[in-house]
């Protein structure tokens, strides 16, 4: 049941990255997008790791997706400027950022090091684990994000009350 499960989210994940990319509607490229983290937390189930699976659900598909569809009707690009987009210097770049990115896949596989070499533990994914990571080891880091959100939040509010 699990590789048929692998499978499927697999193609979920890449189908719907794919639509990220390539959609010209901001609405739907979105709404794929919560698909995608759907199935990362899709794949952190399969990992036996419900905790992370339902903050993947929970924070990213749920919390971060209202904010990207809030920013992108707020925005209310029109036409024009979405039909302009980056001309021959951004595909350029990201040619050359995907190949770079196959090559240290390629050079990864080639070592050997792209499989589990750092075997999960029983604690993986748990609330203890989480908790005591978030509060130990990435406490600094933890709440320098959290402040940065308060600061990108109180910066979106001004800024759409400046538009009225």
């Amino acid at each position: 049941m699990e590789p048929v499960a692998f499978v499927v989210l697999t193609a979920l994940a890449v189908v719907s990255g794919v639509v990220v990319i390539t959609h010209r509607n901001q609405v739907i490229a979105a709404l794929s997008l919560a698909a995608n983290l759907v199935a990362i937390a899709g794949f952190y189930l399969l990992l036996q790791a419900q905790f992370l699976a339902l903050l993947q659900v929970i924070v990213y598909a749920g919390a971060i997706m209202v904010l990207v569809l809030f920013v992108l009707m707020l925005l209310n690009l029109p036409d024009e400027a979405r039909r302009r987009g980056g001309g021959r210097m951004q595909s350029g770049l990201a040619l050359v950022l995907a190949l770079a990115f196959v090559g240290l896949l390629a050079l990864a596989l080639s070592r050997g090091t792209a499989g589990s070499s750092f075997p999960a533990s029983d604690r993986f994914g748990t609330v203890e684990s989480v908790g005591q990571a978030l509060f130990t080891r990435f406490f600094y880091a933890f709440e320098a994000i959290s402040l940065l959100l308060v600061v990108a939040m109180i910066g979106a509010v001004l800024l759409a009350k400046r538009r009225l």
